[in-house]
Protein backbone atom coordinates (compact mmCIF):
# COMPACT_ATOMS: atom_id res chain seq x y z
CA UNK A 1 0.00 0.00 0.00
CA UNK A 2 1.46 3.27 -0.80
CA UNK A 3 1.48 6.39 1.93
CA UNK A 4 0.51 8.42 -1.01
CA UNK A 5 -3.03 7.52 -0.11
CA UNK A 6 -2.14 9.60 3.45
CA UNK A 7 -0.89 12.40 1.46
CA UNK A 8 -2.60 16.50 1.41
CA UNK A 9 -0.02 17.56 -1.00
CA UNK A 10 -1.83 19.53 -3.66
CA UNK A 11 -4.93 20.36 -0.86
CA UNK A 12 -5.95 23.56 0.46
CA UNK A 13 -7.20 23.69 4.22
CA UNK A 14 -8.88 25.53 6.50
CA UNK A 15 -8.69 24.76 10.40
CA UNK A 16 -10.83 27.35 12.97
CA UNK A 17 -9.22 28.02 16.34
CA UNK A 18 -6.07 27.00 15.09
CA UNK A 19 -4.33 29.57 17.59
CA UNK A 20 -3.76 26.97 20.55
CA UNK A 21 -4.55 23.22 21.57
CA UNK A 22 -6.25 20.70 19.42
CA UNK A 23 -6.74 23.24 16.24
CA UNK A 24 -3.15 24.34 16.02
CA UNK A 25 -1.95 20.93 16.33
CA UNK A 26 -4.22 19.26 13.55
CA UNK A 27 -2.94 22.66 11.32
CA UNK A 28 0.47 21.60 11.75
CA UNK A 29 -0.44 18.32 11.13
CA UNK A 30 -2.06 19.07 7.81
CA UNK A 31 0.74 20.74 6.42
CA UNK A 32 3.63 18.23 7.41
CA UNK A 33 1.09 15.90 5.45
CA UNK A 34 1.42 18.32 2.42
CA UNK A 35 -1.23 21.06 2.48
CA UNK A 36 -1.47 25.04 2.59
CA UNK A 37 -3.40 26.08 5.48
CA UNK A 38 -5.86 29.03 6.20
CA UNK A 39 -5.55 29.19 10.47
CA UNK A 40 -8.48 30.91 11.14
CA UNK A 41 -9.46 31.78 14.79
CA UNK A 42 -9.88 35.52 17.10
CA UNK A 43 -6.26 35.43 18.98
CA UNK A 44 -4.24 36.87 15.72
CA UNK A 45 -0.77 36.48 17.83
CA UNK A 46 -1.48 33.08 18.31
CA UNK A 47 -2.44 32.16 14.80
CA UNK A 48 0.72 34.15 13.78
CA UNK A 49 2.82 31.77 15.60
CA UNK A 50 0.77 29.23 14.13
CA UNK A 51 0.99 29.92 10.36
CA UNK A 52 4.90 30.17 10.71
CA UNK A 53 5.43 27.20 12.20
CA UNK A 54 3.75 25.76 9.04
CA UNK A 55 6.00 27.97 6.72
CA UNK A 56 8.72 26.39 8.45
CA UNK A 57 7.23 22.88 6.22
CA UNK A 58 7.55 24.40 3.15
CA UNK A 59 3.59 24.79 3.11
CA UNK A 60 1.74 28.58 2.46
CA UNK A 61 0.06 29.29 5.47
CA UNK A 62 -2.83 32.60 5.91
CA UNK A 63 -4.51 34.27 8.86
CA UNK A 64 -7.87 34.43 8.66
CA UNK A 65 -10.01 36.30 11.59
CA UNK A 66 -13.17 34.17 11.76
CA UNK A 67 -15.60 34.45 15.26
CA UNK A 68 -17.25 31.55 14.41
CA UNK A 69 -20.26 32.81 16.43
CA UNK A 70 -21.46 35.43 13.93
CA UNK A 71 -22.41 33.88 10.56
CA UNK A 72 -21.48 37.00 8.38
CA UNK A 73 -18.16 36.52 10.02
CA UNK A 74 -17.78 33.14 9.16
CA UNK A 75 -18.89 33.52 5.44
CA UNK A 76 -16.56 36.10 4.65
CA UNK A 77 -13.47 34.46 6.68
CA UNK A 78 -14.23 31.07 4.50
CA UNK A 79 -14.09 33.62 1.08
CA UNK A 80 -11.30 34.73 2.41
CA UNK A 81 -9.58 31.59 2.87
CA UNK A 82 -10.67 30.29 -0.57
CA UNK A 83 -9.29 33.03 -2.23
CA UNK A 84 -6.18 33.40 -0.82
CA UNK A 85 -5.52 29.53 -0.70
CA UNK A 86 -6.52 29.00 -4.45
CA UNK A 87 -9.66 26.86 -3.48
CA UNK A 88 -10.48 25.03 -0.55
CA UNK A 89 -10.65 21.12 0.08
CA UNK A 90 -10.43 20.84 3.70
CA UNK A 91 -12.53 22.73 6.62
CA UNK A 92 -11.58 21.43 10.33
CA UNK A 93 -14.74 22.82 12.32
CA UNK A 94 -12.53 22.54 15.84
CA UNK A 95 -13.16 26.39 17.72
CA UNK A 96 -15.07 25.82 20.57
CA UNK A 97 -15.93 26.87 24.20
CA UNK A 98 -17.17 25.16 27.16
CA UNK A 99 -17.94 26.74 30.64
CA UNK A 100 -18.64 24.45 33.94
CA UNK A 101 -22.24 25.34 35.28
CA UNK A 102 -24.30 23.50 37.10
CA UNK A 103 -28.21 22.84 35.11
CA UNK A 104 -30.08 24.53 37.48
CA UNK A 105 -27.84 27.99 36.75
CA UNK A 106 -27.64 27.94 33.29
CA UNK A 107 -27.96 31.89 31.70
CA UNK A 108 -29.56 32.36 28.32
CA UNK A 109 -26.74 34.10 27.78
CA UNK A 110 -24.07 31.63 28.55
CA UNK A 111 -26.37 28.74 26.93
CA UNK A 112 -26.33 30.85 23.39
CA UNK A 113 -22.34 31.69 23.93
CA UNK A 114 -21.64 27.96 23.50
CA UNK A 115 -24.48 26.86 21.27
CA UNK A 116 -23.56 29.48 18.73
CA UNK A 117 -19.53 29.02 19.02
CA UNK A 118 -19.73 25.05 19.11
CA UNK A 119 -22.99 24.40 16.87
CA UNK A 120 -24.21 27.12 15.12
CA UNK A 121 -20.79 28.35 14.36
CA UNK A 122 -20.25 25.27 13.17
CA UNK A 123 -22.64 24.26 10.47
CA UNK A 124 -22.37 27.85 9.02
CA UNK A 125 -18.58 27.36 8.62
CA UNK A 126 -19.33 24.42 7.15
CA UNK A 127 -22.18 25.69 4.61
CA UNK A 128 -19.36 28.31 3.72
CA UNK A 129 -17.12 25.84 2.81
CA UNK A 130 -19.40 23.53 0.99
CA UNK A 131 -20.11 26.51 -1.32
CA UNK A 132 -16.95 26.86 -2.12
CA UNK A 133 -15.78 23.27 -2.72
CA UNK A 134 -15.82 21.24 -5.40
CA UNK A 135 -15.88 18.19 -3.67
CA UNK A 136 -13.61 17.80 -0.67
CA UNK A 137 -13.85 16.59 3.46
CA UNK A 138 -15.60 18.62 6.64
CA UNK A 139 -13.88 17.22 9.77
CA UNK A 140 -15.79 18.22 13.23
CA UNK A 141 -14.61 17.78 16.20
CA UNK A 142 -16.94 16.53 19.02
CA UNK A 143 -16.41 15.29 22.17
CA UNK A 144 -16.91 12.31 24.58
CA UNK A 145 -19.91 14.68 25.15
CA UNK A 146 -21.18 14.13 22.07
CA UNK A 147 -22.18 10.30 23.53
CA UNK A 148 -22.62 10.24 27.34
CA UNK A 149 -24.10 12.50 30.11
CA UNK A 150 -21.68 14.51 31.69
CA UNK A 151 -23.35 16.44 34.92
CA UNK A 152 -22.62 20.95 34.96
CA UNK A 153 -21.72 20.36 31.25
CA UNK A 154 -25.44 20.29 29.86
CA UNK A 155 -24.85 23.31 27.37
CA UNK A 156 -21.55 22.31 26.09
CA UNK A 157 -23.00 18.40 25.87
CA UNK A 158 -26.01 19.61 24.08
CA UNK A 159 -24.10 21.21 21.63
CA UNK A 160 -21.05 18.64 20.91
CA UNK A 161 -24.15 16.20 20.50
CA UNK A 162 -25.52 17.72 17.67
CA UNK A 163 -22.23 18.45 15.88
CA UNK A 164 -22.69 14.60 16.21
CA UNK A 165 -25.55 14.44 14.51
CA UNK A 166 -24.95 16.90 11.62
CA UNK A 167 -21.98 15.07 11.39
CA UNK A 168 -24.28 12.13 10.44
CA UNK A 169 -26.78 14.20 8.72
CA UNK A 170 -24.35 16.64 6.38
CA UNK A 171 -22.49 13.13 5.71
CA UNK A 172 -25.65 11.60 3.81
CA UNK A 173 -27.06 14.92 2.30
CA UNK A 174 -23.29 16.05 0.91
CA UNK A 175 -22.48 12.76 -0.36
CA UNK A 176 -24.27 13.76 -3.87
CA UNK A 177 -22.01 16.63 -3.90
CA UNK A 178 -18.75 14.82 -3.03
CA UNK A 179 -18.17 15.73 0.50
CA UNK A 180 -17.01 13.79 3.01
CA UNK A 181 -18.08 15.03 6.66
CA UNK A 182 -16.66 13.29 9.67
CA UNK A 183 -16.06 13.97 12.96
CA UNK A 184 -13.59 12.88 15.46
CA UNK A 185 -14.73 12.59 19.39
CA UNK A 186 -11.61 13.67 21.56
CA UNK A 187 -11.71 11.76 24.86
CA UNK A 188 -9.05 13.61 28.00
CA UNK A 189 -6.61 15.80 26.45
CA UNK A 190 -4.66 18.50 28.30
CA UNK A 191 -5.48 21.79 26.14
CA UNK A 192 -6.22 25.31 27.45
CA UNK A 193 -10.07 24.78 28.11
CA UNK A 194 -9.39 21.49 30.05
CA UNK A 195 -6.32 22.77 32.00
CA UNK A 196 -8.25 23.76 35.45
CA UNK A 197 -9.27 19.84 35.55
CA UNK A 198 -5.96 18.80 35.18
CA UNK A 199 -4.90 20.76 38.11
CA UNK A 200 -6.69 18.27 40.37
CA UNK A 201 -4.55 15.00 41.05
CA UNK A 202 -8.05 13.85 42.46
CA UNK A 203 -9.42 14.57 39.07
CA UNK A 204 -6.76 13.22 37.12
CA UNK A 205 -6.88 9.72 39.03
CA UNK A 206 -10.28 9.36 38.54
CA UNK A 207 -10.23 10.05 34.92
CA UNK A 208 -7.06 7.61 33.96
CA UNK A 209 -9.36 4.86 35.92
CA UNK A 210 -12.01 5.14 33.48
CA UNK A 211 -9.17 4.79 30.60
CA UNK A 212 -8.46 1.46 29.61
CA UNK A 213 -4.87 2.49 28.03
CA UNK A 214 -4.04 4.22 31.24
CA UNK A 215 -2.48 7.99 29.55
CA UNK A 216 -4.00 10.90 29.10
CA UNK A 217 -4.33 11.76 25.18
CA UNK A 218 -1.33 13.68 23.20
CA UNK A 219 -1.78 15.87 20.72
CA UNK A 220 -0.29 13.16 17.98
CA UNK A 221 -2.78 10.54 18.29
CA UNK A 222 -5.56 13.15 17.42
CA UNK A 223 -3.47 14.53 14.22
CA UNK A 224 -3.09 11.11 12.95
CA UNK A 225 -7.10 10.07 13.01
CA UNK A 226 -7.27 14.10 11.25
CA UNK A 227 -4.72 13.35 8.71
CA UNK A 228 -6.10 9.95 8.09
CA UNK A 229 -9.91 11.33 7.63
CA UNK A 230 -8.73 13.93 5.23
CA UNK A 231 -6.77 12.28 3.36
CA UNK A 232 -7.27 9.75 0.43
CA UNK A 233 -7.13 6.51 2.80
CA UNK A 234 -10.46 7.61 3.86
CA UNK A 235 -12.33 8.01 0.58
CA UNK A 236 -15.12 5.57 1.06
CA UNK A 237 -15.62 6.68 4.74
CA UNK A 238 -18.64 9.53 5.67
CA UNK A 239 -20.95 10.08 8.34
CA UNK A 240 -18.18 8.33 11.11
CA UNK A 241 -17.89 10.02 14.44
CA UNK A 242 -14.19 8.04 15.39
CA UNK A 243 -13.56 8.49 19.65
CA UNK A 244 -9.98 8.97 20.48
CA UNK A 245 -10.08 8.34 23.94
CA UNK A 246 -7.62 5.43 24.85
CA UNK A 247 -11.11 3.02 25.11
CA UNK A 248 -13.05 5.22 27.36
CA UNK A 249 -16.28 4.54 25.42
CA UNK A 250 -15.70 1.18 24.43
CA UNK A 251 -15.33 0.25 28.62
CA UNK A 252 -18.44 1.88 29.69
Amino acid sequence: MSTDLFSLRGKNALVTGAGSGIGRAIAIGLAEAGADVAVAGRNIEALNDCAQTIRQFGRNATVVAIDVSDVASCRKGVAEAAHTLGGLDILVNNAGVEEVCPSLEVEEALWNRILDTNLKGAFFMAQAAARKMKGGVILNICSLTSERGIPTAVPYGSSKSGLAGMTRALAVEWSSIGIRVNALEPGYFRTSLTETFYQNATWQQAMLANIPMQRFGEMNDLVGASVFLCSGAASYITGVCLPVDGGTLASL
